[in-house]
């Protein structure tokens, strides 16, 4: 990606840090299920990889956005 911008693949990135989050911490949440014979962790899981998921989003877009300088305000 000769010349883009490094947030070209914004949408992907989200993407797939919403996807891994739901994927890991609800596989943990599901094995948790499945050995400890409960039916509750595999949705405190998919809630906990959708906030982390949105965590890390806000980090690597958000929080930047916020720290850099308004262009418009040049004096």
């Amino acid at each position: 990606m000769a010349g883009g911008t490094p947030d070209d693949g914004a949408f992907w990135t989200i993407t797939s840090y919403l996807i891994a989050g739901l994927g890991f911490w609800g596989g943990c949440g599901f094995a948790a299920d499945h050995f400890l014979k409960t039916s509750y962790w595999t949705l405190i899981g998919l809630l906990l990889g959708m906030g982390t998921g949105f965590y890390l989003i806000w980090i690597r877009f958000i929080r930047d956005d916020l720290n850099k300088p308004d262009p418009r305000l040049k004096k």
